[in-house]
């Protein structure tokens, strides 16, 4: 095996206080975002009893969570300055993986301690931590190692 492929570890620095908190802004506005659609969509299916599987409510959350991440971000993006098509363009190069992991602890919390689809005023609290807290590590490396950030 050739010395070029063999890739050295990286010597990122995970102690940096500046990129944990700008870090942590970020996966917060990402959460403001993703939590709008996904908890809006179940607490729709829950007022309206309507009977849809639960694997079928959670996948329509996640997806209308990452759709108003995306928006939310392009709002904030435009209302800084940006065009709007720049600010949709910039919205939707955001990490897709963030936002995954982010809607699959939210989710995957609330099948854990309710059964699914059902909110409670105390689940909500916990699948908003669960949510900060899958991405926010993911969101710290992309940005010390490649300083990108969506806000």
């Amino acid at each position: 095996m050739s010395d070029s492929i063999v890739l050295a570890p990286s010597k990122l620095d995970w102690r940096c206080r500046k990129t944990w908190l700008q870090s942590a802004n970020n996966t917060a506005w990402c959460l403001l975002g993703c939590a709008i659609g996904d908890l809006g969509t179940i607490a729709f299916f829950q007022v309206m009893g309507i009977p849809w599987p639960v694997f079928l409510i959670m996948l329509l959350a996640m997806i209308n969570g990452i759709l108003t991440s995306i928006a939310l971000e392009t709002l904030i993006l435009f209302r800084r300055g940006m065009n709007l098509r720049t600010a949709f363009k910039t919205a939707i190069g955001m990490s897709l993986i963030s936002m995954i992991a982010m809607e699959l602890a939210m989710n995957l919390t609330d099948i854990a301690l309710t059964g699914g689809a059902i909110l409670t005023w105390w689940v909500i609290p916990v699948m908003l931590a669960a949510g900060f807290l899958a991405p926010w590590p993911y969101n710290y490396w992309r940005l010390k190692k490649w300083g990108k950030a969506c806000h």
